[in-house]
Formats: C-alpha cells, sequence, structure tokens
C-alpha cells in the first residue's frame, strides 16, 4: 500500500491561492485573517486531508493548548466530579489537561507548577487549598480557583453561607432537638468556612444553640469512614435517645459515610436522626437512603471557569498582552434538594 502522502502549507498555499505566509497565519495569528479567508483555507483543509502537526505549531509558536488542573483528591466525590465536568469541556474550547492530585504537601505543589510551566500551560484551574492565591497570581498565568481562598486570582465558588442558613433553617423546621455541624478544621479565608457562619448565624437567630464538631480527615477513604463512625458514636452516645438529632455535614461523602454508621446501628433510618450533606453529588443520590443536601450547581461552575480562564487565556494571547484590572469573584446560590434524611 503506498504510503500517504503529508499536507504541507505548500499544498495548501496552492489549492487556495494563497501564499504560504497568508496559510501560517491562518494557524498562527488567525484574526489577522478575514472571516471569508478563513474559511477558504478551512475547506481547504478538509479536502486535501490536512492534519496539523500539534508539537511543531507549540515549538513555533510557544502555545501548548493545555491547560494545567491541581486537585486536591479524588475520593471526595466533589472533586471527582467536578474534574468529570472541567474535562468534558474540551469539546467546547479545544483545550486539553494536564491533572496532577495534590497532596497538601507546599513544596509538592510547587513542583507540579514548574512542570506544568515547562509543558507551556496557558491557564491554570486550582481546586487545592495548599499554596495561597498571592504566590499563585505571582507565576503571570491566567488563573481561576474553585471553592478555594482566592484574594488575588480569579475565582468561582458557590455561596457557602447560604448554604450553611438553608441547612440549619431545615433541620429546625423539621424539628430538631440538637442542631450539630460536622466539619474538618480550615482557616476563615475558605469559601467553605462560610458553611459554618451561615449554619450558626441561622440557629441563633432562632434562639438555638448550635454545636460544631471538627476533625482531622486524613487522606484516604477508610481513615475517613473511621473517623466518620467514631463521630456518629459520640452524637449517638451523648444526645438523649428520644431527641431528635439534626447533622449537617462538610459534603456528601461525609454524610452519606454517616447514613451507613445509623443503618449498621439501628438496621434502618430512625426518625430521630436528620442528615443533610453539601454538594448533591452522586453520594446523595445513591446514598442508601436518599440523602437530603445543599446542592452546587456544578456544571455552572464549571462552565463559568472555563469562560473566566478562557478571557483570561484570550487576552493574553493579544498582540499587545492585556490583564483584568482585578480579579473578577463569581458567586453562586445553592439549591435545598430534600430527599429521605431531613
Amino acid at each position: 500500500m503506498a504510503k500517504e502522502k503529508k499536507v504541507t502549507f505548500a499544498d495548501i498555499a496552492k489549492y487556495t491561492g494563497f501564499s504560504k505566509t497568508t496559510v501560517s497565519r491562518f494557524f498562527n495569528d488567525r484574526d489577522s485573517l478575514t472571516l471569508e479567508n478563513q474559511k477558504k483555507i478551512q475547506d481547504a483543509l478538509d479536502v486535501l486531508g490536512y492534519q496539523e502537526n500539534k508539537l511543531a505549531k507549540v515549538l513555533a509558536n510557544g502555545k501548548s493548548e493545555f491547560i494545567g488542573i491541581i486537585i486536591p483528591n479524588l475520593y471526595l466525590n466533589y472533586y471527582a466530579e467536578m474534574l468529570e465536568l472541567l474535562l468534558s469541556c474540551y469539546d467546547q474550547y479545544g483545550y486539553k489537561f494536564l491533572v496532577f492530585r495534590a497532596n497538601s504537601k507546599e513544596e509538592v505543589e510547587r513542583a507540579y507548577i514548574r512542570e506544568l510551566q515547562a509543558y507551556k500551560i496557558e491557564g491554570l484551574i486550582v481546586l487545592s487549598h495548599t499554596i495561597p492565591s498571592q504566590e499563585l497570581a505571582a507565576f503571570q498565568i491566567p488563573t481561576v480557583a474553585i471553592e478555594r481562598e482566592a484574594e488575588d486570582i480569579c475565582s468561582i465558588c458557590v455561596d457557602n453561607e447560604e448554604g450553611g442558613r438553608m441547612a440549619a433553617e431545615h433541620l429546625i423546621e423539621d424539628g430538631c432537638d440538637d442542631l450539630i455541624q460536622v466539619n474538618t478544621f480550615f482557616p476563615q479565608s475558605s469559601p467553605a468556612y462560610g458553611r459554618i457562619t451561615g449554619f450558626n448565624q441561622a440557629c441563633h437567630k432562632k434562639s438555638r444553640q448550635p454545636v460544631l464538631i471538627q476533625a482531622e480527615f486524613s487522606d484516604t477513604y477508610e481513615s475517613i469512614q473511621q473517623k466518620i463512625a467514631e463521630i456518629f458514636e459520640q452524637i449517638d452516645e451523648h444526645y438523649p435517645k428520644d431527641h431528635i438529632k439534626g447533622v449537617f455535614l462538610a459534603n456528601d461523602t461525609y454524610a452519606s459515610m454517616f447514613v451507613k454508621q445509623i443503618l449498621r446501628k439501628y438496621k434502618e433510618f430512625p426518625d430521630t436522626y436528620k442528615v443533610i450533606g453539601f454538594d448533591n453529588t452522586r453520594a446523595a443520590q445513591e446514598c442508601a437512603v436518599g440523602l437530603t443536601t445543599i446542592a452546587q450547581p456544578m456544571k455552572e461552575m464549571a462552565d463559568q471557569a472555563m469562560e473566566l480562564l478562557n478571557l483570561q487565556m484570550e487576552m493574553k494571547k493579544k498582540r499587545i498582552p492585556e490583564t483584568l484590572d482585578k480579579p473578577v469573584h463569581i458567586k453562586i446560590s445553592p439549591s435545598l434538594v430534600a430527599r429521605e434524611t431531613a
């Protein structure tokens, strides 16, 4: 079988009647051509069966079409599903993704970013909380943070405070005697701290005294299950058996584990427990008992993150690169999804 001939710029120029310089501009500075000429060259590419040499393009113009993503972990459903949504944006934007899973060690994450820079990434999406936004901004890479501290970079987050209020109000309306929140330790600069603030505010507004249980959750699924089991036993032994205990957990993964402990002990979901998670991930939808949760509009958040990142990348590609005057921060409202647990 004869070897298929590689289509060159000269072939495209001959077919279209344009110079090789004009054809080159189509690949490297498309906006400098009229829309009519862009269409003529694109039609020629389709007819001739041109296959672009991506590596050569990177070497020629330094644009890799790569976006870096740094994500804390994949055992929490929220991060796994958010990553899936971001990766699905390829069809719309054509960018490829280089993903690094963080481990809460600053030097390791800095090494990740240096490696991403070596790949000439055009943008960065950060869900990890380890490196402060001021340092991320100093890398001068178009960056968007999702649900983390982001004073110095653009960000997308849900209104966590509103979500905390929704959870508390729902548990109070459900007749709970005890209002308990289970969360991890994090600084008040973290958006997720708003869940604690909002929950407490809603309780105090009704003259109720909330209880906050904070714990260190390590980085394995099994160890988190063990910690949730300990917290469940602590709650179950401390509060009167006939009290209705309203428990709001930091995310759906923790909440579904908590429900599992209730079912393991009582063989059914008793009327004396009301449980609410956060995120509305598959963990809530597939829980043995339908898990009530505060839903983050994750698809909307992923879409807006890509739009905001793409805006910054396009500004940087201009002949005279531009940057935003100040970081853009987008906050999206959550919603309550009521199921069987509350």
